[in-house]
């Protein structure tokens, strides 16, 4: 009979992002099935965002949070610097379960992942033309036409740009042009109309705001 060693946590994990989107929102939801590789959500899921350092890890935590919960893998990134994990299901329990899994591989609880820091946060009205044509050419989600408003965040760490689009589209009816939640930051560009953004701006930054975790000071650009 084989006998099955405990894997062995490891040295030195910076916990980076760790969060929980409880309502995937339609757009987000789709957005995300545009980008990831995995088994894709679907809105009205919850999901969890985790991304570490060094990115190897990633790969153990999925492994054990697959194995222990039924939730399904949607995103695994393993950079060499960061590793992305985002996890889904209808059942908000085992999406906890899965999160509470691998902060318990780790060592860690909730209040040992970075607070986001946001380095970025400006409204540009009236858009034109050219530059909502640009902004289409580059975009995974909805279009912005010329004269709407434009939204965009820069968020550090890059993961937590999942919470702060889904908030924002639980508070206004904007569209979701573009979401980066992985790398060195995160970005995130909405669209709509003058008081949809104003309102969707005020609502990422609340929930960002809202956010526990470990000091983020050292946030700068590259």
């Amino acid at each position: 009979m084989t006998m099955h060693m405990p894997p062995t946590p490891p040295q030195n994990v910076d916990l980076r992002t760790f969060t929980y989107l409880d309502v995937l929102q339609p757009q987000t939801a789709s957005f995300l099935a545009t980008v990831e590789q995995g088994y894709l959500p679907i809105e009205e899921q919850a999901a969890l965002f985790v991304e570490v350092q060094p990115g190897i890890s990633i790969n153990r935590v999925t492994d054990i949070a697959t194995k222990r919960t039924d939730v399904q893998p949607g995103m695994m990134i393993v950079e060499r610097a960061f590793g992305v994990l985002e996890m889904h299901s209808f059942d908000q329990g085992q999406v906890r379960a899965a999160g509470q899994a691998i902060l318990d591989y780790y060592g860690k609880t909730i209040d040992d992942r970075l607070r986001p820091r946001v380095l970025s946060s400006e409204i540009i009205r009236g858009v034109d033309p050219h530059q909502s044509m640009l902004i289409n050419r580059m975009r995974h989600g909805e279009m912005i036409l010329k004269g709407q408003a434009l939204y965009i965040l820069e968020v550090h760490p890059a993961g937590y740009a999942a919470i702060a689009c889904n908030e924002a589209e639980k508070h206004a009816p904007i569209q979701v042009l573009e979401m980066l939640s992985f790398g060195a930051f995160g970005r995130l560009w909405l669209g709509g109309g003058d008081a949809e953004i104003t309102e969707a701006r005020a609502a990422a930054e609340r929930t960002l705001a809202a956010i526990t975790g470990r000091p983020n000071e050292q946030a700068t650009h590259l």
